[in-house]
């Protein structure tokens, strides 16, 4: 009954103002205040502060710098060798697969189209008809940038406007198509194993996500569905380079075309990743 009250009340609150007015505190230098609430967020979430570059909350100006915090030189090794690709983020399995018949599977009950993950782009899901995704949380407490799982360059990045759900395995489990309703980033990289699409999820008080190439994505609020091309300014990224990071916690999408890779032996929903490991080997 409990979970089914958290779920329904998703659908009554005004997400977007209760996650701009999240922003604008976690952004905000507000001293005691700031320190106070990193402090009181470490002990909630049982943070390990000891991988960060910076131990101390006071040592961050506001949260956001705090949520984002890079960690020491040496914490996340990169798997060697050109056919590894190495995991993108600290994080969990929610699930990972085939794409059958143009869709991703979400939990028990629940899937959802790829054309509509990637913003109704037909030709863009066509590329990974067939092929393998995999759909992993970041949970509160930990790591929250992105890095590449192989080298890539840049070809096109997709805003999709859409709802701020939360996206923890409760909300997975029971609201429908929930990955590609939530507003989300997906970036297209052209890569050796073919396309990859990195899809950044919104969710509810994730103050915004970024990219290492175009800073905050903010477009115009709205339904309007953005798409920015690449192809004439190229973007680069190696393997385990820093691609983007949310402010506040979420989940990444990836797709890739049909026989590119296998996944890493053993991984499986609910399985704890770590940025670096091996993920998957390139086919």
């Amino acid at each position: 009954m409990l979970d089914r009250i958290k779920v329904a009340a998703q659908y009554c609150i005004p997400q977007h103002l209760i996650s701009r007015l999240a922003g604008r505190f976690a952004q905000a230098e507000a001293g005691k205040l700031t320190q106070a609430a990193i402090s009181w967020f470490i002990k909630r979430y049982k943070v390990n502060m000891s991988e960060a570059e910076q131990e101390s909350p006071a040592d961050y100006a506001s949260f956001n710098a705090f949520f984002t915090r890079p960690l020491k030189a040496g914490m996340r090794p990169i798997i060697e060798g050109d056919e590894q690709l190495a995991h993108p983020v600290d994080g969990a399995v929610s699930q990972l697969g085939d794409i059958e018949q143009g869709r991703v599977f979400q939990a028990k009950g629940h899937d959802f189209s790829a054309r509509e993950l990637l913003g109704g782009d037909k030709a863009l899901a066509e590329e990974f008809r067939d092929g393998k995704f995999a759909t992993i949380y970041l949970s509160p407490s930990d790591y929250h940038r992105i890095h590449m799982p192989c080298k890539g360059t840049l070809r096109q990045m997709v805003y999709v406007p859409g709802d701020l759900f939360s996206v923890n395995p409760l909300t997975a489990q029971n609201v429908p198509n929930l990955f590609a309703r939530n507003e989300r980033v997906a970036a297209i990289f052209d890569t050796e194993q073919g396309p990859m699409a990195m899809v950044l999820v919104g969710a509810t008080i994730v103050a915004s996500i970024e990219t290492v190439w175009a800073g905050t994505i903010t477009p115009p609020r709205g339904k309007q569905v953005f798409s920015w091309d690449y192809h004439n300014n190229p973007i680069t990224l190696d393997k385990g380079e820093e691609m983007g990071r949310f402010k506040l916690g979420s989940t990444v999408v990836m797709l890739f075309a049909k026989d590119a890779i296998d996944f890493a032996e053993g991984l499986s929903a609910e399985q704890t990743t770590r940025m670096g490991e091996l993920f998957a080997t390139r086919k």
